[in-house]
């Protein structure tokens, strides 16, 4: 081989392992639109005041069973406790704030008001297991109703759409993990009636 090859095959094989080694440190693709639900409870687990809940169904728009992956956070911004409910086609379920979404706290502490994250998820061989790892997916739909201050009037309304960024994911991923880890049970909440 003379030189002048040698320094194209050279050049060339570089090329080739920097392309290979830029493509490999591009970020990963963002979640796509319409994954995220976001909502907030408040006077949970007040005397006299009544039960809030939050409904979620699956309108079928991805053909087949999702999950709901569900994140509650205390006032503080600290994760109380997660859990992944399977949303069937179609299919309504209805979770209670006070007996399946804050009854069973990492820290104990029983909340009374919070934030409430609802990630649309993919199934794993049809189940739905701890949100520790998930494909976000579009499509559940998600309602809750608001205990108001003083009176404790109810209202009613649509959870918020956001936008689910990577970042988050894996923010949600590791701290739901950490409960699995350190709570004994703990810190994981419970799916509705329904379905």
């Amino acid at each position: 081989m003379n030189r002048t090859t040698m320094l194209v095959v050279c050049t060339l094989a570089f090329a080739l392992c920097a392309g290979s080694a830029l493509a490999s440190t591009e970020p990963p693709p963002p979640p796509p639109a319409d994954t995220l639900k976001v909502d907030y409870f408040a006077n949970a687990n007040t005397a006299g005041a009544p039960d809030a809940t939050v409904r979620i169904t699956n309108p079928n728009t991805n053909g087949g069973n999702l999950c709901a992956s569900i994140f509650v956070f205390d006032a503080n911004q600290e994760l109380s406790e997660c859990c992944s409910c399977l949303q069937t086609p179609d299919g309504l379920q209805t979770f209670s704030v006070n007996a399946n979404l804050t009854n069973n706290p990492l820290t104990g502490v029983i909340l009374s008001g919070g934030l409430i994250k609802v990630v649309s998820t993919t199934t794993v061989d049809g189940l739905c297991p701890l949100p520790t790892k998930f494909t976000p997916v579009a499509a559940v739909r998600a309602w809750a109703t608001h205990i108001q201050n003083s009176n404790y009037s109810i209202t009613e309304t649509a959870s918020q759409d956001a936008t689910l960024s990577t970042a988050e994911v894996g923010r949600l991923e590791n701290e739901c993990a950490a409960i699995n880890t350190d709570g004994s049970g703990s810190g994981l909440c419970s799916c509705g009636t329904g379905e």
